[in-house]
Parts: C-alpha cells; structure tokens; sequence
C-alpha cells in the first residue's frame, strides 16, 4: 500500500507542477489591428520606436506592419486640403466631360433611329365607297342583317 500511495503522491505533485508551469507561462499577446493602431497614437508612437530601434530583428513583425499601414493611413487622410481640392476639380472635369461624350453618344443613336414623319414617302390612300343613297325602312331590312354600327347614320 505504501508504493501506491507514493505513486499517487508523485503523480499529483507531477500534475501540480506541470499546470504551475502552464498557469505561469506568459501569453502572447496578439498584435493591434491597424484600426487599432489609427485610433491609439500612444501605442502606435510606441510600437513604430521598437521597430526603429532594431529594425533587423522586428522589421517582419505583424506589428510593425499594422503600425506602418496606420501611418500610411494616418497621412492620406491628413492630406493638404488645397492638393485635395485640385484632385475633387479635376475629377469633376473628367466627369462633365464623360457625360458630355455619352450625351452625344445617345444623341447620335437617337438621330439613327428617329423616324421623321415629313420626310416619309407619301403613300395614296384609297378612298372609301361612297355610302348607298337609298335608303330602306328598318322593317324590310333582312332578318341576317347586323345592326347599323355606332357613328354611322342613315339618310
């Protein structure tokens, strides 16, 4: 009984170590994200000085990539306003212009499709009969006959 106990006793001391151990190891810590980074100047500043500190051991880091893009970023949306508008003007004169081209464009193809009713050949139209002057009573019409049609008189 005695060796039974001691296994248990050095197997739960075995246990205690190994979860101690894991317990205590320090986790890693995952990298910012770049919104992360825009949004935090202080731990951006902080992250970009470790990376300049020793550019050949931190230089392919997750982090330094994400702090480098949150620069970038950073810098396009500080741009100078007046290269800012020179870009909005030039945009819109690129835009006026492809509209004017597509309305000529559609212009062009109404004109090739359009029909124009004075410039048609004339074509005669063949004169209705004359209607029948005779006329005959209601009563002596034949029994077969369809009525008289809506806007037709009779003399």
């Amino acid at each position: 009984m005695r060796h039974l106990s001691k296994q248990i006793l050095g197997y739960g001391c075995l246990c205690a170590v190994l979860l101690g151990t894991a317990a205590c190891a320090p986790h890693r810590i995952p990298p910012m994200t770049v919104e992360d980074l825009m949004e935090d100047r202080v731990s951006l500043d902080g992250i970009m000085m470790k990376c300049n500190q020793n550019p050949a051991r931190l230089s392919d880091t997750q982090d330094c990539e994400n702090a480098r893009i949150a620069i970038e970023r950073l810098m396009s949306q500080n741009a100078d306003p007046s290269v800012e508008k020179k870009r909005q003007e030039q945009f819109e004169r690129a835009r006026e212009r492809l509209r004017l081209a597509q309305e000529r464009l559609r212009q062009e193809q109404e004109q090739q499709t359009k029909v124009d009713a004075y410039t048609l050949p004339v074509v005669p139209v063949n004169p209705s009969p004359a209607p029948n002057t005779t006329a005959t009573p209601p009563s002596a019409e034949p029994a077969g006959a369809s009525p008289p049609l809506a806007g037709t008189t009779t003399p």
